[in-house]
């Protein structure tokens, strides 16, 4: 059966802010929250579409919209694709011209909303950034300057794989890093092969810790490691892409895409396999291995939700 195509919008504001708008409680899944769009018409691309419905529905021009996620979702009556986009870029003052309640609301807020099942990635998606640091404990003595530098380029969300020192070095850096982070408004999470157990912001479980998992009774984990607020993975193939969204990861990082410095003889995907991967999950993907900032407009056109790098935010 193909899918209702849906053309949907993540637009932001200069202050940060995402519109949400009330559903009519006629239409299908009426009286839930959701971020604007509609059906794409046979004639129609999905940045086409965008454009009309925002035109009609919220009298706002777009000028720019970048592809973000698309979500697959079954609902018992109809099957759905999710073309979402993001779009920062626009003219206009946002209105209701159909009658629909709306509002603009912090990133952070989304999840207190009641929005459809199919959007539940959507609101991971809108509030993750496009770079994703992964600090390395090659050399400890530099690990608070390059923490600094990261967070000095505009990084917002950092694993720290310290997979080398000690359970007490661990501690003494994450005791100096936690509160830098937090003053820089930024997500830091642990790699799960670290002996770490006081409170970051989430677990970044190795491909290994992420199929020794298992879900219950077939649904998503009850309770997370450590009752992480944020979960993520890392990736190398398809069986462990499907596992990740089967046990409610957040986001996963997909790798080695380009060939690397750190393991020059392992084979890589390549953009073409990294997009096919991507288009068969419901997650928000990193691409890792290879990476530079200027890789960003690729991994978003392969479906990526952006780039993960040890070294391109290291000046």
């Amino acid at each position: 059966m193909n899918p209702l195509q849906v053309a949907v919008g993540v637009v932001k504001n200069p202050e940060g802010k995402i519109l949400i708008s009330l559903r009519h409680a006629a239409l299908h899944q009426g009286g839930l929250w959701e971020f604007p769009g509609g059906k794409i018409e046979a004639s129609e691309t999905a940045e086409f579409a965008l454009a009309r419905e925002l035109k009609e529905e919220l009298n706002i021009t777009v000028t720019a919209a970048t592809p973000l996620i698309t979500v697959n979702h079954q609902y018992p009556d109809r099957f759905v694709q999710l073309n979402v986009f993001l779009v920062e870029q626009f003219s206009g003052e946002a209105k209701s011209c159909e009658g629909q309640p709306f509002k603009w609301v912090a990133p952070t807020e989304l999840d207190r909303y009641a929005f459809p099942a199919a959007n539940r990635h959507i609101i991971t998606a809108a509030r993750l950034p496009p770079y994703y640091a992964i600090l390395d404990d090659a050399d400890e003595a530099l690990l608070l300057t390059n923490l600094q530098k990261i967070l000095n380029r505009g990084v917002r969300l950092i694993q720290a794989r310290l997979k080398a020192l000690s359970p007490a070095a661990v501690a003494k850096f994450v005791e100096q890093a936690y509160p830098l982070c937090k003053q820089q408004q930024a997500v830091l999470l642990m790699n799960s092969a670290v002996e770490y157990s006081d409170e970051v912001d989430g677990i970044h479980l190795t491909s290994r810790d992420l199929m020794a998992l298992r879900p219950c009774s077939g649904q998503a984990l009850t309770t997370r490691p450590g009752n992480s607020k944020w979960l993520a993975a890392s990736c190398h193939n398809l069986e462990q892409l499907q596992h990740a969204q089967k046990i409610g990861v957040d986001f996963v990082v997909l790798a080695p895409v380009l060939a690397t410095q750190t393991h020059p003889g392992t084979a890589s995907l390549g953009w073409e396999q990294f997009a096919e991967l991507v288009a068969k999950v419901n997650l928000p993907v990193y691409a890792l291995g290879g990476m530079t900032e200027s890789s960003l407009i690729t991994a978003r056109q392969s479906g990526g939700q952006g780039i993960a790098a040890i070294r391109a935010f290291l000046p």
